[in-house]
């Protein structure tokens, strides 16, 4: 339980803190530390240098954007859940971050830290790609913005280059939309054995549009494509049908919390389940 030795090193801004990426061998952002930190004390994860980005406040907070919300990368899970931009405009996302851990880790955590460490097991990268969140990232050649779809590309990988660093999510407001995350645990402060979040635009018992995305169910937070085809035009009697081969096109991991089939049948109950709550709000 004994990290590894580190070189330690305080950002000033964020320019520093790229300069210091590029210029020191194997380094790694530090932002709340409750993902990279455990990593290192089973040296699972072993950086030769930690560049502590903690107290850049400018990038913390949100604001509105017009249609999509700003969120900066060092935003708070707590401040997030109790943010009132975020409950007006978006309040699938101060609910889910809510449910994040216990409330040391919502108070120390941050959106982009979690987004950036790339865990499928995590709730906001699912949120982020069920909104069509867009991530901006700054580095040596200046600032780009990548679609959540393109921004996780494998277990613990995501498009952040080395010496990049995730500045800001914007996350599109979600207006009447209709909304659910739903997640299976077996303690409070689990990880999401499966997760499921539910968009849905509709009116009059009907669904005219629905987006909904899997925590746990592959090596990336994932879409569910299929059940989003079956339930666009389709009735509010017509959920359960459309959901039943929710889990098509998953690779879920099977492990000490639950096997790979269990994890299945889990997503198509919480689909549908989550769908249906996301219809009666």
């Amino acid at each position: 339980m004994i990290p590894a030795p580190f070189e330690y090193e305080v950002a000033e801004s964020v320019d520093h803190a790229i300069e210091l990426l590029g210029s020191k061998e194997d380094a790694k952002l530090l932002a709340g530390g409750h993902s990279l930190l455990p990593l290192m004390k089973f040296r699972l994860a072993r950086p030769a240098t930690l560049v502590d980005i903690g107290r850049l406040s400018d990038l913390a907070g949100v604001t509105n954007g017009g249609e999509h919300l700003k969120v900066g990368a060092l935003t708070r899970h707590h401040d997030l859940a109790t943010d009132p931009l975020v409950r007006e405009h978006c309040p699938i996302l101060g609910y889910t971050a809510a449910l994040v851990g216990d409330s040391q880790v919502r108070h120390r955590g941050t959106i982009g830290g979690s987004l950036a460490h790339g865990d499928p097991a995590s709730d906001l990268p699912t949120i982020a790609l069920t909104l069509d969140a867009e991530l901006v990232a700054r580095g040596p050649n200046g600032e780009r913005t990548i679609r959540a779809a393109e921004f996780f590309r494998s277990f613990y990988e995501t498009a952040l280059e080395p010496n990049e660093v995730l500045t800001e999510v914007r996350f599109p407001k979600t207006g009447s939309a209709r909304w659910s995350y739903l997640k299976f645990r077996q303690r409070a402060l689990d990880w999401a054995t499966v997760g499921v979040a539910a968009v849905v635009e509709g009116s009059n018992g009907s669904i005219s549009s629905a987006r909904v995305g899997f925590t746990n169910m592959g090596q990336v937070p994932l879409r569910a494509t299929a059940v989003e085809q079956a339930l666009a035009g389709a009735a509010r009697g017509d959920v359960e049908a459309a959901t039943a081969n929710a889990d098509e096109g998953t690779d879920p991991p099977a492990d000490t919390f639950a096997s790979a089939d269990f994890r299945r049948h889990l997503a198509r109950v919480l689909t549908a389940r989550a769908i249906e709550e996301a219809l009666s709000r």
